[in-house]
Formats: structure tokens, C-alpha cells, sequence
């Protein structure tokens, strides 16, 4: 149903994937205000990477761990201008292929490959509990990790299980070129601009509010949410908003942790909203 969204305007902090997030919202009429918590960069050195890729090559992984579709492309990004694209597809295809959640899935079906299994649940623990049922001891695993993030129970659970992981961090975040929009964001929602704040990872919640301490708005932030509506893309987004003392006003249903599924529980709970704002 286009045009759901008509008059009111959606804040998205989508980094990764703005641009389809985007267009997805303004097909249903909302006005959209961007604003990336962080550009994503390569890696400062790529040797590190290159060397992984190479390694990956010469002795193909007995299995392979994607944390994300963004650090796939990273890596095929960097093979392909080393001209070693072909060779590392072909070598991944002998891997076993785990992703954390459908979004490295995706990033694999881009080169023709498939994952043998994704997480139920796209978090860390998920893949924790995942790998955990396997038979790893002796395995060569080539694991995909992600920037600002602590991995060292994954790489932990991972060894404890005789697994010789072998880690690759294939980009960077730049969190402070970001900081001015984060202001104006939260300016705009604490005066009433802003109907609803989508959020579609638990990495936008951790770095709006640090970035509201960092500015001294951290109050302003709090009151701007209180008369905004919350939409959380699922239960790691919702779990990240309530340790934080924030709450969920809407999420979607029967586990659909997807873009499509967030903007129709969005348009629901707005109309909901205006329906009851018009009876007062």
C-alpha cells in the first residue's frame, strides 16, 4: 500500500544500508531525514587484510564466519583490485558458510555463494550458540569481524571448541564526521519535527546516546524521544533501548527483522497515532 507514510517524516540512522531504506520510505510518502551515526571506511593498512585473502587462497578455510555483508564486500573490494577475486570465491566455495543474520547472506549471493547456516539470532550470542553445536576441534575457520566491537567471547567460545580461528577486521568506522547531524537529529526530534526514529541496528542506539553525552544533550535526547515514536527493527535493537532506559513503541511481528516489515509496523502504529490524536 503506497502512501501510508504521507506527512510525517522519519528519522533513519541507517548507515550501511540508507540509500535502499530510504527509498523504501519515501515510496510510502514519508519525508526522510538521514542521518548516518558513522561513515564506513576501509582499513587504514590493508596488508593485514590482503594476507588473510591470500591465506584464504592457498589453504582454503574448513569454514567461514560472516558478521557482515559489509565486511564481505570489503574483502572482495581489496581481492578484486589485487586481482585475486576469482581465487578467493573459488576457495570460500569449499568452506562451510556461516553468516550472523540474513544481511552477510546476501553479501555471499552477490558472488554466487550460499550459507550453510544463519543465525536465528543476528547477534554475537546467536552465533555463540550456533557454532557452539558443532564439531569444530582442528577446523581451520576463517571468522569476519566487525569495528567497535568487543569479540573476544566469540573468538574465546570459538577456541575453546579446538577451532584455529583466523580473524580479519576489513573496515573501519568514522564516528566523529557524523556528530553534527547527530546534534541537529536530536534538536529536530526535541522540538516535535521528527514522528518516528527508525532503528536498525543496536551499534545506532550505543552511538546516538554517546554522542548526545559527548555534545552535553543527552537530556534533550531523552525528551525528544519521549515524543517520538520508537520503531526497532527487533529484539537486539529493543534489548539495547531498554538497558538504556529507553523504551519500543513498535517492532515487527512474528520475527520479520527486515526493512519492509519495520516500515509497515511504523505505518500502523502512525496511523494509530493520528487516529488517536484526531478523536481528542
Amino acid at each position: 500500500m503506497a502512501d501510508r507514510l504521507n506527512g510525517t517524516r522519519i528519522l533513519i540512522l541507517e548507515t550501511r544500508e540508507e540509500a535502499q531504506f530510504s527509498k523504501l520510505l519515501a515510496e510510502q510518502g514519508a519525508d526522510v531525514v538521514q542521518c548516518p551515526m558513522f561513515t564506513i571506511q576501509d582499513a587504514p593498512d590493508p596488508a593485514p587484510i590482503e594476507a588473510w585473502i591470500r591465506r584464504a587462497i592457498d589453504r582454503p578455510f574448513d569454514d567461514l564466519v560472516l558478521m557482515t555483508g559489509e565486511g564481505l564486500r570489503r574483502i572482495m573490494k581489496l581481492a578484486r583490485a589485487r586481482g585475486l577475486d576469482q581465487a578467493l570465491v573459488t576457495s570460500l566455495a569449499k568452506s562451510r558458510k556461516f553468516t550472523r543474520g540474513p544481511k552477510p547472506g546476501k553479501a555471499l549471493r552477490e558472488i554466487s555463494l550460499e550459507a550453510q547456516q544463519t543465525t536465528e539470532k543476528p547477534t554475537t550470542e546467536g552465533v555463540i550458540e550456533m557454532l557452539g553445536k558443532l564439531d569444530l576441534k582442528g577446523r581451520r575457520l576463517g571468522l569476519q569481524l566487525y569495528p567497535d566491537k568487543d569479540h573476544s567471547a566469540l573468538t574465546g567460545a570459538l577456541a575453546a571448541q579446538g577451532a584455529e580461528v583466523d580473524t580479519v577486521l576489513p573496515y573501519v568506522y568514522d564516528s566523529k564526521a557524523a556528530d553534527a547531524n547527530i546534534v541537529d537529529a536530536i534538536d529536530e526530534m526535541a522540538e516535535g519535527r521528527i514522528d518516528s526514529i527508525a532503528l536498525t541496528n543496536l551499534g545506532q542506539v550505543r552511538r546516538l546516546i554517546e554522542a548526545a553525552k559527548a555534545h552535553g544533550s543527552e537530556a534533550k535526547l531523552r525528551a525528544g524521544l519521549e515524543r517520538t515514536l520508537i520503531a526497532s527493527v527487533g529484539p537486539a535493537v529493543s534489548g539495547e533501548l531498554a538497558a538504556n532506559g529507553l523504551r519500543t513503541d513498535v517492532s515487527p511481528a512474528d520475527e520479520a527483522y527486515f526493512m519492509r516489515p519495520l516500515i509497515s509496523a511504523m505505518a500502523s502504529a502512525l496511523a494509530e497515532r493520528k487516529a488517536a490524536s484526531a478523536a481528542r
